[in-house]
């Protein structure tokens, strides 16, 4: 006879709060091995759907299958890098227009900024001079810091695609550790779990490619538009830098504004980059997130913007980019299992309209009442509020 132990809710709430900050933790200390195992691991969920059909349909052994899957992913990365930079070559050789424009733009600023907060243009290069100068005192130790960054996004770039296979390679041997860490009673949850894992992951990633080439063609569409000459390159820049949170769309923004200055400084043109800016963003978030992402991963806004700012601070961007694949994995976790479940619920986005608190019988006031309900609960699920609440008004 198998005996189970049943905490007090207090010890059980200490051991999952303990769980998830030693959790964070060695996630935090072990970034540098884990991000780029955690990232390629999306992307081998990802790819996994080509390597399946290599191996089922096309007969392939599983290392061809899993060598071909990331050559095509590989080409795909090396496709789009060399769009880049060969559109960034044409802006190089623009760039003494670029320069000249950025002058006469901020002249333009500095009489703007005498004429309406009389401050005079002696003042505001003064002050300019000393910021410079300040970054020059802090160049070195910025230097050093960006060229630590280099090498490390070069080391990861690397390591990406060869975890990648390996996942794949390996994810049969994988299946037969999991079947082996648990007991067979608990297997069938252990298969849906991983399962549920496997759909959420893909859906997300592809929701995110998706979300990527939209943004990519509604701003390049925008940007053409109103007369920007790289307006394919700066488009495809908004919808790669729109899958980092927050801080990608400013980076693309700023992009954009100082490639536009390659034909005129007019503020005009300037204010038509902000507005299509603005506008892609408005559909982004309105329509596109709603849509594309949200369906994906049920995750409520609340957590996903306390996960995004919790994985910047550990990791930075990828910690950023990573952490809403992590809450929904976690969520699928707790939803599984049952003294978790309560942990899930909270994660997730199914908001009931109404809560009511339903009392057993015993807490009745007069005897009378207590015989009317007998067999009343002390809680709703979140799909009974609205019935209980309907049923609390008959007469």
């Amino acid at each position: 006879m198998k005996n189970t132990i049943k905490y007090p809710f207090y010890i059980r709430l200490s051991f999952t709060l303990i769980s998830l900050i030693s959790i964070t933790y060695i996630l935090y200390i072990g970034q540098a091995v884990l991000i780029p195992l955690l990232m390629a691991f999306l992307f081998a969920v990802l790819l996994l759907p080509i390597n399946t059909f290599l191996q089922r349909r096309l007969r392939f052994p599983n290392g061809l299958a899993a060598t071909i899957t990331i050559l095509i992913f590989v080409l795909a990365f090396l496709g789009i890098l060399a769009f880049l930079s060969y559109e960034v070559t044409g802006i190089a050789s623009d760039f003494d227009s670029i320069k000249k424009n950025i002058n006469l733009f901020i002249t333009d600023i500095h009489r703007f900024i005498k004429s309406n907060f009389n401050v005079s243009i002696w003042e505001q290069r003064k002050y300019m001079e000393d910021v410079a100068q300040d970054s020059v005192k802090k160049g070195k130790e910025t230097i050093g810091t960006t060229l630590i960054s280099v090498s490390n996004i070069i080391l990861d770039i690397t390591l990406i695609p060869i975890y990648t296979f390996l996942i794949l390679l390996y994810r049969t041997h994988f299946m037969v550790f999991f079947t082996k860490l648990f007991r067979k009673e608990y297997h069938p949850k252990v298969q849906e779990i991983l399962s549920q894992v496997k759909i959420a992951v893909q859906s997300y990633v592809s929701g995110l490619i998706i979300e990527m080439i939209t943004v990519s063609v509604l701003t390049s569409l925008g940007l053409y538009i109103i007369g920007i000459e790289y307006f394919l390159l700066l488009g495809l820049i908004t919808g790669i830098l729109n899958l980092i949170p927050y801080i990608g769309i400013l980076i693309a923004g700023i992009l954009t504004i100082l490639a536009s200055l390659t034909g005129t400084p007019d503020v005009s043109l300037i204010l038509g980059v902000i507005a299509v800016n603005v506008v892609v963003q408005i559909i982004d978030n309105n329509i596109l997130v709603p849509i594309i992402i949200n369906t994906k991963v049920q995750i409520n806004a609340l957590v996903s913007i306390i996960g995004i700012i919790i994985g910047g601070g550990i990791a930075g961007i990828p910690g950023m980019f990573l952490a809403i694949p992590i809450l929904a994995i976690v969520k699928i976790i707790f939803d599984k299992i049952d003294s978790l479940e309560a942990w899930g619920y909270l994660m997730g986005d199914n908001l009931p309209k109404k809560f009511i608190w339903r009392h057993n019988s015993k807490n009745k006031t007069t005897p009378k009442e207590a015989a009317t309900e007998t067999s009343e609960e002390n809680y709703l699920t979140p799909n009974s509020y609205d019935d209980a609440a309907e049923s609390n008004k008959m007469p």
